[in-house]
C-alpha cells in the first residue's frame, strides 16, 4: 500500500525504513540528516517533496544504466512524493561539459524538442505519470535579462569552476574553455531555485553540478536541496560504463529472452551491484546470496538466474522472467533454438561479406566488433562457424545467425 507525504506521520522505524529504501544502492547522499529533515517536514506540513532530475535531451535509447537513477525516483514516488523532470532544452543548447575534452556542439531548438519528446515517452515506462511533472528550463532561463545573468554568474568564481576535472584538464593542456561552458552548472543550479527543489538526484558524473545547485540555492535564500548520487552502472564487459556505442548494454525494450541472455553473461563481480541498482529484490536476500557465493554455497550462475528473472519481470511483466528462464535453460542446456528468435530482413545492397551481414542485421555495434567476434569463433550461420571476416557470405531466407553465446536472429530476404 502506498504511503503519502500528506497522510502519514513519518517517525521511528517507519522513517528508518524509508531512509533505507531511498539510500539503497546510492554512491553518496548529501546528506542523510538533511534528507530525513526534509521527509519529516513534508509529513508535518502535509505535502510531498519536490524531487528533481535534470535531463540533457540527447534522445538516448534507455538501457539499464539509465534506469538506476529513474528507479530511485520511483522509490520517492512510491513513498508519496512528486518527481519533477527538468528537460534541459535551454541548457542543451550549450551541452554538459562533463567528461568532455573539448567544447560540445550546441543543439538547435528543433533537435532539442524532438529529443526531449523521445526521452519523456521512455521514462514513463518506469515512473508514475500521475506523480511526474515535466518542465523545460527555457521557461525560466529564456526570459532572464542580462542583468539577471550577471547576477547568477556572481555566485561562482573562476577558481571554483576550474576545480571541475574537465575544465582543469583542458586548462592545464592549453585547450580552449569557452565562457558559455561555465554557465552550464550555473543554469542547472538555477533550475533548482526556480523549482524550489527539496531533493535532487544524479549520477556520480554530475557531482559538480549537484553541489553547485546547493550553493546557488543557499545564495538565493533557499534551503539547499538534499542530494542523492547514484553510481554509474558498469556494462556487461565488467570494465566500461554501460553504453550502447560500446555494445555492453541491456536495453529495456529488448525481447525478454535477449535481455535474460545478456544478463547471464554478467561477470560474477557485478551480481550484487546489479541486484541493488536494477531490481527490487530485498536487501537481506541480496546480502544472503552474496555471502553464499563468497562461501561457495551458491553457484554464481544460480544467482544470475534470479537476477535476470527479476529484471525481465520489471520490464515485461510478472511471469515473463520465469518464461525467459525456462527458455534460457532449454536453449543453452540442450542446444535448442530460442522460440522467440527475432526475424530481421536483409534487404538488397547490404554487401557481400559476413561482416556486412552482421552490420546490416544490427547484431553488432560496429564493423570492428564484427571482425573481432568472427576471428574469435563467435559467429555461426546455420550452425556453421564462420572464421574469415573477409569471406563472402552465403545466406538464405530463414537462415539462423548466432553471435556470441546468446544472440540469435533469423534472416528474411
Amino acid at each position: 500500500m502506498k504511503t503519502t507525504g500528506a497522510s502519514q506521520e513519518h517517525s521511528g522505524p517507519d522513517m528508518q525504513a524509508q531512509l533505507q529504501r531511498l539510500c539503497r544502492g546510492t554512491d553518496r547522499v548529501v546528506n542523510v540528516p538533511e534528507l530525513q529533515a526534509r521527509l519529516t517536514a513534508a509529513a508535518a506540513e502535509g505535502r510531498p517533496l519536490r524531487v528533481k532530475l535534470g535531463l540533457d535531451p540527447t534522445a538516448p535509447d534507455i538501457h539499464l544504466g539509465h534506469t538506476v537513477v529513474l528507479r530511485k525516483l520511483r522509490d520517492f514516488q512510491d513513498l508519496g512524493h512528486e518527481v519533477h523532470l527538468v528537460i534541459g532544452d535551454f541548457t542543451g543548447r550549450i551541452g554538459d561539459p562533463t567528461g568532455k575534452s573539448e567544447t560540445r556542439r550546441q543543439l538547435g531548438e528543433e533537435e532539442v524538442a524532438a529529443n526531449a519528446a523521445t526521452y519523456v515517452h521512455q521514462v514513463h515506462k518506469i515512473l508514475d505519470p500521475a506523480r511526474t511533472t515535466v518542465r523545460f528550463n527555457s521557461e525560466w532561463l529564456a526570459p532572464m535579462r542580462f542583468a539577471d545573468v550577471v547576477g547568477l554568474a556572481s555566485h561562482a568564481t573562476v577558481a571554483r569552476m576550474l576545480e571541475r576535472d574537465d575544465f582543469a584538464g583542458r586548462f592545464r593542456d592549453g585547450r580552449p574553455i569557452h565562457l558559455h561552458e561555465f554557465f552550464y552548472a550555473l543554469m542547472q543550479g538555477y533550475d533548482s531555485v526556480a523549482l524550489g527543489a527539496d531533493v535532487e538526484l544524479g549520477g556520480t558524473d554530475q557531482t559538480f553540478n549537484l553541489m553547485m545547485a546547493r550553493e546557488i540555492q543557499r545564495d538565493y535564500g533557499q534551503a539547499p536541496e538534499a542530494v542523492l548520487i547514484t553510481p554509474l552502472l558498469v556494462g556487461l564487459d565488467g570494465v566500461q560504463k554501460m553504453s550502447k556505442s560500446l555494445g555492453n548494454y541491456v536495453g529495456i525494450d529488448e525481447a525478454p529472452g535477449q535481455m535474460f541472455g545478456k544478463l547471464m553473461s554478467l561477470p560474477d563481480a557485478l551480481i550484487r551491484p546489479y541486484f541493488l541498482a536494477c531490481t527490487r529484490v530485498p536487501l537481506p536476500e541480496v546480502d544472503a546470496m552474496a555471502a553464499a557465493m563468497a562461501s561457495g554455497a551458491l553457484n554464481p550462475r544460480d544467482a544470475k538466474l534470479r537476477l535476470a528473472e527479476s529484471v525481465v519481470d520489471l520490464y515485461h511483466g510478472p511471469e515473463a522472467g520465469g518464461r525467459a528462464r525456462e527458455e534460457f535453460l532449454h536453449v543453452f542446456s540442450q542446444g535448442a533454438l530460442p522460440e522467440d528468435m527475432p526475424e530481421r530482413r536483409l534487404a538488397g545492397g547490404w554487401g557481400r561479406t559476413v561482416v556486412d551481414v552482421l552490420v546490416a542485421l544490427g547484431m553488432v555495434p560496429s564493423r570492428s566488433e564484427a571482425r573481432r567476434l568472427i576471428q574469435q569463433g563467435g559467429v555461426e550461420i546455420d550452425g556453421r562457424r564462420v572464421t574469415d571476416p573477409a569471406g563472402e557470405a552465403s545466406v538464405r531466407d530463414g537462415a539462423v545467425v548466432k553471435v556470441g553465446k546468446r544472440a540469435f536472429c533469423r534472416i528474411r530476404l
